[in-house]
């Protein structure tokens, strides 16, 4: 009903767009082509404040973050979010691995194609890996991989194998009070049940965005007791392989 109520109180608003619009429309028609097939009034931009994904530019913003604090120089991606790994590739070498290979170009970031089910990686081959807000979704078929309800648990395996020792693991998924599955979206995991999942990797540190304020915001160092609150929460983890 608010959402109704939303979009006509903006559509009210239309006269004003076009009074202003043909106030401008010959000067702009000097410098600028104008035909009724290009025309696309948006009359919302200027409302509110701006929103964004918080998980995504949080968990990004983090990752960065903590490559630069480790000094990492090669590093090597499963998956994760391409927009992540071409900001990252501007200070560091990346190579970015996904199912479905993705079409750019630019220096110091290379890409191809990898399963997380079965990486083609040598054992105890990698020394700086990270796989953020994908675990979550293997063997849930949403992108086309094989129903396998312990998809997640098979993928996390194969991370910790081929993570060479001393390595780190960077590891974003959602994280709440509870685990529950949202068929067949995504998995949200409590914290346990992450520390559990990467059992053969010590936790190095552990930062949290949770969903229980207005806005988010994302906490370093985080506590376990932090999640507690939390439905859907985006765990950000560092593992190192002993």
């Amino acid at each position: 009903m608010n959402k109704l109520i939303y979009i006509v109180a903006n559509f009210f608003e239309l006269p004003k767009f076009l009074y202003d619009y043909i106030r401008i429309r010959d000067k702009l028609g000097k410098r600028f082509i104008i035909e009724i097939k290009n025309w696309l009034p948006v009359l919302t931009d200027s409302k509110g404040v701006m929103a964004y994904d918080t998980h995504y530019v949080y968990h990004c913003a983090w990752a960065i973050r903590m490559l630069e604090k480790y000094g990492i120089k090669n590093h090597i991606d499963i998956s994760s979010s391409l927009m992540f790994c071409a900001m990252a590739s501007s200070s560091m070498r990346i190579a970015h691995y996904d199912f479905r290979i993705p079409n750019i170009e630019l220096s110091n970031l290379m890409v191809g194609r990898q399963d997380l089910s079965k990486l083609t990686f040598a054992n105890d081959s990698i020394e700086s890996l990270s796989c953020m807000h994908v675990i979550e979704h293997i063997g849930l078929g949403r992108y086309g991989d094989p129903l396998n309800s312990d998809g997640d648990l098979q993928a996390s395996l194969e991370l910790a194998r081929v993570l060479t020792k001393g390595g780190l693991l960077f590891i974003v998924v959602p994280v709440g009070k509870d685990s529950v599955v949202r068929f067949n979206a995504h998995r949200i995991y409590s914290y346990d049940a992450v520390l559990e999942m990467f059992s053969t990797l010590a936790l190095e540190s552990f930062s949290f965005v949770n969903d229980d304020s207005e806005p988010p915001r994302l906490k370093i160092d985080a506590l376990r007791s932090d999640t507690f609150s939390s439905n859907y929460g985006c765990g950000c983890f560092v593992f190192r392989k002993p």
